[in-house]
């Protein structure tokens, strides 16, 4: 049992796990707001990014970009499907497909162990998409 967790084991297992807290986070922002990516999507792009990022290191200590290059275009083509355009040209989800892109950025980050990064562009991602609605808090209250 001992040979089963050998120490790139634990680092992997805290990486999965700062992974499934930035993901839940990210996703209940996103879901909060009636969009179709939630926990489970930005769960899983982040923690896949962690581990593409993770076995990268873990393969080629010296050259980690190669794969960790190729998570990049593969999530930017999942985020590229999550946007429509209506009839009536309007585009949609452009801010969600972003945040999934973005996700994979907070994942490569807990797959170089920069955890304080991770969190700090976990807040960053939860703020972001309230900004635009700051300007209608005020208009609320308004007798």
């Amino acid at each position: 049992m001992g040979d089963l967790f050998t120490e790139r084991e634990l680092q992997f297992a805290i990486r999965l796990g700062v992974s499934l807290v930035c993901g839940t986070i990210v996703g209940l922002e996103r879901e909060s707001r009636g969009k179709p990516a939630g926990v489970s999507t930005h769960c899983f792009v982040i923690a896949g990014a962690a581990l593409f990022t993770f076995l990268s290191l873990s393969v080629d200590p010296n050259s980690p970009a190669r794969i960790a290059a190729q998570v990049i275009s593969g999530v930017g083509f999942l985020g590229a499907g999550m946007i429509l355009k209506s009839d009536a040209g309007t585009v949609t989800n452009l801010t969600t497909a972003a945040a999934v892109w973005f996700a994979a950025a907070i994942g490569m980050a807990i797959g170089f162990g920069w955890y304080v990064i991770a969190v700090g562009s976990t807040l960053y991602a939860t703020v972001v998409p309230r900004i635009p609605h700051l300007s209608k808090w005020g208009k609320d209250n308004d007798p």
